[in-house]
């Protein structure tokens, strides 16, 4: 509940002139809250010569009829009329004796009323001048009595899930009205109503509307009233009771034979607290070694393929039961390092991995050159020195240096026999045009006169014409003296041979 202690007065005077020279001074407006004290002020401001005043009258102005509150007469004294005899008085005592001076007439106002709102006229009743007035309005505020109350000292969280009112918020019988707001990190919603009293106060009322949940219990809910400048705040914790929420701990995949004492425990998170834990296996019965303690299984012994199946854990507390399943696989050998043992920090196997990686490209660069090196070493297999010394000549591999042998006639046609996937070479088709082992004699250079192929120097090129099919014989290239002939048809510098 919360109380309000504050009196909001305008204390801005104004002057208003009632004739020539005379004049009532009063506030413009005044306020105060209900049961409160309030002074309404009215000051006579005399001329010179002055005027006698003969009489000062307080009257009620509302809904344009006014209504006499207090009179204060020279020779008759005060009177304050019903219903306001107990409630106001004259502030200066003096005015209730005989031959008062009578310039401070500020009347108190005691135990306000939200009756009491009005427009209030001090009239002065002078001679020879005649009546003299002014007026004030009096606002009456009501402060709002502000609760908040949970609907239920405990919340159910039910399925099927709805929306359910758990909170409210109201502020009563304010003038003017209260402005209600809501903080929370609930995810709900507020509804607002607002009711006009008979006394012209307003009741707010606004309701927090929430779907209870386990994610509900034990969140903060703050409403925020706002009255005028004022600002009230009271907060609640929700209670929400919810079915267990229910989980198997305790299979880690890696449940193998002849292991040793494996357990399984059944959580469950509930509100109330869970009462009953059930264990059962589906489609048999429990182990013969287990043994059952509170919400747990103890396996004793060693892990054998019999404890493999699907163990179910109901759980229930007050509102209602909730189940956990787990299924247990059994395996001959340990897939896994066992839970508490020494097993390889990550970065050692980080470091084994990089290695590994490293060692296994070490070994793809060696074997890629071994191979690039015996491939090379096939082409050059009969030359001993730098292979850029040599140089390649067109024909059928013979330089002048050694001697060429006169060509032998072209044959006509050619015939690969199908030997092998080796190297093919061409032989002679007998008939006309073929050759004649008459005409002339090969010594032992003659196989080499058979080489389908001659070799360039890099860049050069040659165009052939369409009879070209097997053998061709260019003219001879001139060759320096200082180049020796090679077997394989190449020749090379002396210089680069013996240095």
């Amino acid at each position: 509940m919360f109380f309000f202690f504050s009196l909001s007065l305008s204390l801005s005077p104004v002057f208003l002139l009632a004739g020539s020279g005379q004049m009532v001074q009063m506030d413009p407006s005044k306020s105060g809250f209900v049961g409160s004290q309030v002074e309404l002020r009215c000051i006579f401001i005399n001329s010179n010569p002055p005027v006698k005043i003969s009489q000062v009258t307080w009257q009620k102005f509302l809904n344009g009829t006014k209504q006499n509150v207090a009179i204060a007469n020279p020779a008759l004294g005060v009177s304050v009329l019903s219903p306001f005899k107990e409630r106001v008085r004259f502030k200066q005592a003096a005015v209730g004796h005989r031959t008062p001076p009578l310039e401070d007439t500020t009347i108190v106002f005691s135990n306000l009323r939200l009756s009491d709102e009005a427009a209030y006229i001090c009239e002065y009743t002078t001679f020879p001048a005649g009546n003299r007035e002014n007026m004030v309005n009096l606002t009456v505020y009501a402060r709002p009595v502000t609760r908040m109350t949970l609907t239920s000292p405990t919340i159910v969280a039910r399925a099927p899930k709805r929306k359910t009112t758990v909170a409210s918020c109201v502020s009563a019988n304010g003038k003017p009205p209260s402005v209600i707001k809501w903080d929370t990190r609930l995810k709900g919603e507020a509804t607002f109503q607002e009711t006009r009293n008979a006394n012209g106060t307003v009741t707010v009322r606004s309701n927090y509307v929430v779907t209870p949940s386990r994610e509900t219990h034990k969140q903060k809910l703050t409403c925020i009233v706002t009255y005028r400048n004022e600002r009230i705040t009271d907060s609640v914790v929700l209670n929400v009771q919810y079915e267990p929420e229910v989980k198997i701990e305790g299979f880690d995949g890696n449940w193998y034979l002849n292991r040793q004492d494996v357990q399984l425990t059944c959580r469950a998170d509930a509100n109330p607290p869970v009462t009953i834990y059930q264990w059962k296996l589906l489609n048999g019965s429990l182990p013969s070694n287990v043994e059952i303690k509170n919400n747990s299984l103890f396996f004793k012994g060693p892990v054998t393929y019999d404890l493999a199946g699907t163990y179910v854990c109901d759980a229930t507390n007050g509102i209602g039961t909730r189940t956990g399943i787990v299924e247990v696989n059994i395996t001959e050998f340990p897939n896994n390092p066992p839970s508490g043992g020494r097993g390889i920090p990550q970065e050692q196997h980080n470091t084994g991995a990089a290695i590994g990686g490293a060692v296994g490209g070490v070994v793809l660069l060696g074997v890629a050159a071994i191979l690039l090196f015996v491939f090379l070493r096939r082409r050059q297999r009969t030359f001993k020195g730098d292979y850029s010394t040599k140089k390649h000549v067109f024909g059928n591999g013979y330089s002048k240096a050694g001697g060429l042998p006169a060509h032998p006639p072209i044959p006509k046609n050619l015939q690969y026999p199908d030997d092998s996937d080796d190297e093919k070479k061409p032989a002679q088709i007998s008939g006309p045009g073929g050759f004649e082992a008459s005409e002339r004699d090969f010594d032992a250079e003659a196989e080499d006169l058979k080489r389908p192929y001659f070799t360039v120097d890099e860049g050069e090129s040659r165009d052939y014409d369409e009879r070209t099919l097997a053998f061709q014989y260019d003219p001879e290239p001139e060759i320096a003296d200082d180049m020796i002939s090679q077997t394989d048809g190449s020749v090379i510098s002396k210089k680069e041979w013996y240095v």
